[in-house]
């Protein structure tokens, strides 16, 4: 069954897919670790691809930048092809000083400056946490792996132009990074029922002013991708 934004057919599309924003980057980690792997989509060049990591069919797909970009694949990953376990791996920016350039931050919770919860007409605030399950089975990985990690909450920002700096007001309520779709994958897998993961590597500090190049962010960051892989052998 075809989406306005998807080619896949049922069954195209494995129960747990990783989500980078840059479809590039699910061309990379398709390429990389994944077996047999076979393209489902490329409508909008939002690619996706299926094969098997150790054995377990994997999916890969990349999300588009923002909250209503991921809003809409994730609703459809999840209601029209049945995925169960959606773990994003994007990039962040840092906004605490023990947070460092490549650095991967585990999203506990996702604060917002968005509106994306007001279509659920919730008589208060929406707190979008992930699934402890794969939260707490990516910390281990990360920690088995020794690479640098923190557990915490993160701002998905509607801006990434911002006329002031609004981040140091989020920084002082201890939110690690800021990146720009994790609250809406939260909310839609709240609402059916689903596992979700946010899991970044710093590619920027807005405290140092420390940047990674558009090529790293593509290509590198292997360290999130093997943590989010082995975290969906264990779902």
């Amino acid at each position: 069954m075809a989406t306005p934004h998807n080619a896949a057919n049922m069954g195209d599309i494995a129960e747990t897919i990783l989500l980078p924003g840059d479809p590039l980057r699910a061309k990379v980690i398709a390429e990389t670790y994944l077996e047999d792997a076979k393209q489902f989509n490329s409508v909008r060049n939002m690619f996706g691809y299926t094969g098997t990591y150790k054995g377990k069919n994997v999916s890969v797909m990349g999300t588009g930048m923002g909250i209503p970009s991921i809003g809409i694949y994730s609703h459809e990953l999840i209601h029209f092809y049945g995925v169960k376990n959606l773990i994003r791996v994007g990039s962040c920016g840092a906004c605490q000083e023990d947070v460092k350039v490549g650095d991967v931050i585990m999203a506990q919770g996702a604060c917002t400056n968005s509106s994306y919860a007001h279509q659920y007409q919730l008589p208060g605030t929406m707190c979008a946490i992930a699934d402890y399950g794969l939260l707490k089975a990516a910390q281990e990985i990360a920690e088995e792996k020794s690479v640098p990690w923190h557990v915490g909450n993160i701002l998905s920002s509607d801006t990434f132009y911002t006329e002031t700096a609004e981040w140091k007001l989020w920084a002082k309520m201890g939110v690690l990074g800021i990146e720009m779709e994790s609250f809406a994958l939260y909310c839609e897998a709240a609402r059916a029922g689903v596992k979700a993961l946010g899991i970044f590597t710093v590619s920027d500090s807005m405290i140092t002013g420390e940047e990674t190049t558009a090529e790293q962010r593509q290509n590198d960051f292997k360290q999130m991708m093997e943590i989010a892989l082995e975290t969906a052998l264990r779902v």
